[in-house]
């Protein structure tokens, strides 16, 4: 039943993009859905932020249907098919954990990557520089993590989260140096350099900094618009309430949580 299920979904995408399918969908390219496949990816991450269930399904459905598309779009053009891609992804998946599938014995995760990069090499995918891979449209926050943790793996690294802590208060003081002599292109570069010391800070928390400023976010759209449902309330806009009045209610949401607003 599942795979029918599966089936199912590809015929759907099949009767869209056929003689008598949807117009909008048979208009559809590559290029064109690439904004979509981003969104829904963001999508799942909020569903997962919000720790709905079902609102996750949805969401993955939502994103697995976009993959089927692209899919389709291969196969009309006799490139590959949905099958195609699973069967490359099961060899690769079996292939790259030999400790898994085969006799090999890796104890920890450092090994498990180290030997991952070492396949790639064998499958010919190996690179000049241990950044490249890393894909230039990820999120800055993402994929400074990113470089980092690759950087991390040979060596190029602190030894303590107290370290970077000072490099932290050493960018800082370069920042406001910066701005004492109103240069906005060293505001820039300094502003810069705090941001990628805060994402070392977080690496070494085992935090994604991505996932810590989207739930940051998160929290401040649902403070701020606490304040504004409060104001409503009293009849009044915004910009009749002082700061201060402002900073009571941010502080009355912090306080009730604020979650449901």
């Amino acid at each position: 039943m599942q795979r029918d299920d599966f089936e199912k979904l590809i015929n759907i995408m099949a009767s869209l993009r056929g003689e008598k399918g949807c117009p909008w969908d048979k208009e559809q390219t590559r290029e064109s859905l690439k904004p979509f496949l981003v969104e829904e990816t963001y999508e799942v991450l909020e569903a997962i932020d919000e720790g709905d269930p079902e609102k996750t399904k949805e969401e993955l459905g939502d994103l697995l249907f976009q993959i089927i598309f692209h899919c389709q779009i291969a196969k009309e053009k006799g490139e590959f098919d949905i099958h195609g891609v699973i069967n490359k992804i099961s060899e690769k998946m079996t292939g790259r954990h030999p400790h898994v599938f085969g006799d090999a014995n890796y104890e920890t995760s450092e090994e498990v990557l180290k030997q991952w990069e070492e396949r790639k090499k064998e499958e010919g995918k190996g690179r000049e520089s241990i950044l490249e891979g890393i894909p230039r449209e990820l999120p800055s926050l993402l994929r400074a993590h990113r470089i980092q943790a690759r950087a991390a793996r040979v060596g190029f690294d602190w030894e303590k989260v107290e370290d970077v802590l000072k490099k932290l208060d050493e960018e800082v003081d370069e920042f406001k140096a910066a701005l004492n002599r109103k240069n906005q292109s060293e505001i820039e570069d300094e502003l810069g350099d705090i941001f990628f010391v805060l994402v070392n800070i977080s690496r070494f928390m085992g935090v994604n900094p991505e996932d810590a400023l989207r739930k940051t976010i998160s929290k401040f759209i649902s403070r701020f618009r606490y304040i504004e449902m409060k104001a409503a309330e009293s009849g009044k806009r915004l910009s009749d309430i002082t700061l201060q009045e402002m900073d009571e209610l941010w502080d009355e949401a912090k306080v009730r949580g604020a979650k449901s607003v």
